[in-house]
């Protein structure tokens, strides 16, 4: 397993990560979820990510009883908040009350003092993004969180998010967590250049396409038993075309040359990328993590690349 600077700061993660949403707390059985977890840091993968919105808290419960078994300062541990977590009107968002109140529900789900990256789920239109950045910062300085992130932000959102930071001096945000793959590449016109500009990495989520990529689904075929496609919507079915199917397929012809999985063409495909930390994946069963961290330290040459693009555009 390789490691990278997130953003400019000091923090290293494993270029492959793993998180736990649609899996952990309820999708998968505890003891599988705990079995891939463990055969993750037994392959040298550091970063685990989760949400307090995942399965409505029950996947943090389940990532905390995992990492009972490692070091708490040999891993890199993340969760998230912003989505509801209650019906009254400020058990959701990015207000002062609601991050702090669920700042300490995830310490207690999790069974930790501290997580190491806390993310704002999404922009909260709602708020002041001085509002919420105080209250991030008077985390940081109570020590219950390292550092901040937000997911799925725009570059016009992360470039003011930084701009009060500095003008308030308020801990700045170091990494951006949004979709990526070859299947969905928005971020790379305007998030990744000023993420760049301002010292922020990013940590991808879906860098498989959630599933697509791995090859697993044919065109014109029922999707597998017990695939995401089969039991769940969440997004996939727009991302199960028969364009992305023709590409996978000719996708899987590259890695084939390469002596790789498709899945893993596209994870190296993503770490191409020197602003991207670490590729977060999902996995059910510890087989599939063992897969996708053969994808770290995988190096596309030019060619490959040419070869991929030609298929994608």
């Amino acid at each position: 397993m390789e490691y990278r600077r997130v953003g400019r700061s000091g923090l290293k993660v494993s270029e492959i990560s793993l998180g736990s949403w649609l899996t952990y707390g309820g999708y998968v059985a505890e003891e599988n979820a705990i079995n891939t977890i463990h055969k993750a840091y037994d392959l040298g993968i550091n970063f685990f990510d989760t949400a307090n919105v995942y399965m409505r808290g029950e996947a943090e419960k389940v990532v905390g009883k995992a990492i009972k078994a490692f070091n708490r300062d040999s891993i890199v541990l993340a969760t998230k908040v912003f989505w509801p977590m209650g019906d009254g009107p400020n058990d959701r968002g990015l207000s002062r009350k609601h991050i702090m109140e669920q700042a300490h529900a995830s310490l207690k789900r999790l069974d930790v003092d501290y997580v190491d990256i806390y993310y704002c789920h999404r922009h909260d239109p709602e708020t002041p993004v001085d509002e919420t950045l105080r209250a991030m910062d008077d985390l940081v300085r109570q020590g219950k969180v390292l550092y901040v992130g937000v997911s799925e932000w725009t570059a016009e959102q992360i470039t003011e998010a930084v701009h009060i930071a500095d003008q308030k001096l308020l801990d700045r945000i170091i990494v951006n967590q949004p979709q990526y793959s070859m299947l969905a590449r928005k971020i790379e016109s305007q998030v990744i250049p000023v993420c760049e500009k301002h010292g922020i990495g990013q940590v991808v989520w879906s860098p498989l396409g959630q599933g697509v990529l791995t090859g697993k689904y044919k065109k014109g075929e029922a999707a597998p038993e017990g695939s995401r496609a089969a039991s769940t919507n969440n997004g996939i079915k727009n991302l199960l075309t028969d364009e992305n199917l023709d590409k996978v397929e000719q996708l899987k012809g590259v890695a084939a040359e390469l002596g790789i999985t498709v899945a893993q063409l596209a994870l190296a495909w993503i770490l191409r990328q020197p602003n991207v930390a670490s590729a977060l994946v999902g996995a059910s069963r510890p087989e599939q993590i063992e897969e996708n961290a053969k994808a770290s330290g995988v190096k596309l040459d030019e060619e490959t690349l040419e070869k991929i693009e030609a298929i994608l555009a």
